[in-house]
């Protein structure tokens, strides 16, 4: 199992910068890919950016350039650095693992989630 804990959310005016993080505690060492999805009322929520254990990150086509995402090993703490804010950003901000153990020909695979952190970017 793997726990992930989002903080950071809050009201932020229009141009300003935010940064989301994102602990994961139990079984780290299974996770494959950490990533980042947001998902505003009344739409689907959908990925905003993600990084590999291995350090290769994606980013959807719209936030290239606005937001970085980050990962530190050592504390197991995935970021979000947001800058930039537009109204359109305001969404829940949900963590998301992939993970995967045991033996390849019976690997075990499972993916987690955090419980989310409200963005608001309003004057």
């Amino acid at each position: 199992q793997v726990q992930l804990v989002e903080s950071g959310g809050g009201l932020v005016q229009p141009g300003g910068s935010l940064r989301l993080s994102c602990v994961a505690s139990g079984r780290t060492r299974s996770i494959t890919r950490m990533g980042w999805y947001r998902q505003a009322p009344g739409k689907e929520r959908e990925l905003v950016a993600s990084i590999t254990s291995g350090g290769v990150v994606y980013y959807v086509d719209s936030e290239k350039g606005r937001f970085t995402i980050s990962r530190d090993a050592s504390t197991n703490t995935m970021y979000l650095q947001m800058n930039t804010l537009k109204p359109e950003d305001t969404a829940a901000y949900y963590c998301h693992a992939n993970a995967a153990w045991g033996p390849v020909e019976r690997l075990n695979e499972a993916d987690y989630w955090g419980q989310g952190t409200q963005l608001t970017v309003q004057s």
